[in-house]
């Protein structure tokens, strides 16, 4: 097996200030690192246990088959904050019949973005 250091997901925006824009004063994401120059020059944002890196510049937007995946600690006061910071959000937080709670936005390219809550009783808190 390939022993994993760290991992960070790769996006090539089409716009890619705009998307630096979105990513770090909408989200609100804390950068970790910058590097290059001029206007496709690489940000990565940290993104919980992986990184976001913005970099490059792309023609076409991402797959829709890609989608982020974001765990917050409460999806109603991210839900709040997003909204006020003028994010679109596609759907606010409703408890899934799995039992997460889940609100999507998307990012100026169209990549689908779930901002999930584990609730307390779910069993991803826990091991059986």
């Amino acid at each position: 097996m390939v022993h994993v250091l760290s991992s960070r997901t790769l996006l090539r925006p089409t716009d890619p200030e705009r998307s630096r824009a979105f990513y770090g004063e909408s989200l609100g994401l804390a950068v970790y690192r910058e590097f290059g120059t001029g206007p496709e020059r690489g940000t990565v944002y940290f993104l919980g246990g992986g990184f976001l890196e913005v970099s490059g510049h792309s023609e076409a937007p991402p797959s829709p088959g890609l989608h982020l995946w974001l765990q917050v600690a409460d999806a109603t006061a991210a839900h709040e904050e997003l909204a006020a910071r003028g994010v679109e959000v596609l759907r606010p937080p409703v408890r899934e019949p799995w039992g997460l709670i889940e609100m999507w936005i998307s990012d100026p390219d169209g990549v689908r973005i779930v901002i999930t809550e584990v609730p307390e009783d779910h069993p991803l808190r826990y091991r059986p």
